[in-house]
């Protein structure tokens, strides 16, 4: 059985303004180290599964700079979404161009372009112990993050009765909970849910028509097309729906293992100081930069160089024309500020 990736990299990544723009959007930034984060994520897979079987679907408008970032992928397997319709349909088209592809059923690892792990061989591990799951259970896997702290920023995952050692079947889903019971739940074993999956194609896709019916319709109608006119017409037929929510949570064949490998979703300019390195004094910093007596800060100095004396806990962004001063609690909600800002300080860099 043939073993297939499929990253999903569209979205702006709007919580990394200034830099982030939909021209060069978060998963295009060198983020964590001094590479684009599509790239970290397509140079972890590449032991474990080659470019020709790696897909990635992105923003129309991204094709072309995605295709320059990764010319050993072919380039029909960089696939643009026409519109936005949720991540049920993100991984219903590309599990159906995989089956369209392949004789018979393959195993296919689900990733996102824009995280970033910090052991990438115990990633690598958890995913084929992911994919063994799937094969031999005929069932739908997803990776649970062992939780690091109290977050009420991601859904979580209760994992119910063991079908083999390390692998359980999913007692519910729990959306996005409290401070409070995220620590509750986070001490009964519950676990992250990250959007990790394995699952081989014939098992998704039939689930998507048992369980999907905002996504079913317009799946069966492409049929096995091919042209880019099948992908625009089922895009425009979907009902837009998150796979959690469209298919995992809907599903009976859900199981899931813990992952535990420094996953970080890398969500606002304040999760830097969880994945980058950090000075002596806890701050992460990237470009030219002083800093005396100064702690816990987040400095990304593209282009301007940043001095920083005596202050603890802020974030600052420079990029051309433009700089940004927050602080790493507040760099969470950059969206209420974006929505007060003039059109052209929107723009960013």
């Amino acid at each position: 059985m043939s073993t297939w990736a499929v990253i999903l990299a569209g979205g702006v990544g709007s919580r990394f303004w200034p830099l982030s723009t939909p021209a060069r959007p978060k998963q295009l930034l060198p983020l964590v180290d001094g590479e684009p984060l599509l790239a970290n994520t397509l140079a972890r897979l590449a032991p474990l599964v080659p470019a020709e079987h790696t897909l990635v679907l992105t923003n129309a408008s991204l094709v072309a700079p995605i295709r320059a970032l990764a010319p050993e992928l072919p380039a029909e397997n960089v696939i643009a979404e026409p519109a936005r319709a949720g991540t049920a349909a993100a991984r219903a088209v590309s599990t159906r161009e995989v089956a369209r592809r392949v004789d018979g059923d393959a195993v296919m690892l689900c990733v996102h372009a824009d995280w970033a792990i910090g052991d990438a061989d115990g990633f690598r591990a958890t995913l084929q112990a992911a994919a063994r799951a799937a094969a031999a259970h005929r069932s739908l896997v997803t990776v649970g993050i062992v939780p690091t702290r109290d977050d009420p920023g991601f859904g979580y995952i209760q994992p119910g009765d063991a079908v083999e050692p390390g692998v359980h079947r999913v007692a519910r889903f729990v959306e996005k909970p409290s401070r409070e019971r995220a620590a509750r739940m986070r001490a009964d074993g519950f676990l992250w849910n990250s959007g990790i999956f394995a699952w081989r194609s014939g098992d998704f896709l039939a689930e998507v028509e048992a369980r999907c019916p905002e996504v079913a319709p317009a799946l069966r109608a492409a049929g096995d097309r091919a042209d880019d006119a099948a992908i625009r017409d089922f895009f425009a037929d979907v009902t837009p729906v998150a796979v959690d929510v469209g298919v995992m949570e809907r599903s009976d064949r859900v199981l899931v293992l813990p992952g535990d490998f420094g996953w970080d979703d890398v969500g606002t300019w304040g999760a830097l100081s969880r994945v980058r390195a950090l000075d002596a004094d806890g701050n992460a910093a990237s470009g030219a930069t002083h800093l005396l007596d100064a702690r816990r800060n987040v400095v990304h100095a593209d282009g301007n160089a940043v001095v920083l004396y005596g202050v603890e806990g802020l974030v600052v962004v420079t990029g051309p024309g433009l700089t940004l001063v927050t602080t790493v609690d507040r760099s969470s909600d950059l969206k209420t500020l974006l929505d007060t800002l003039p059109r052209d300080l929107a723009a960013g860099g």
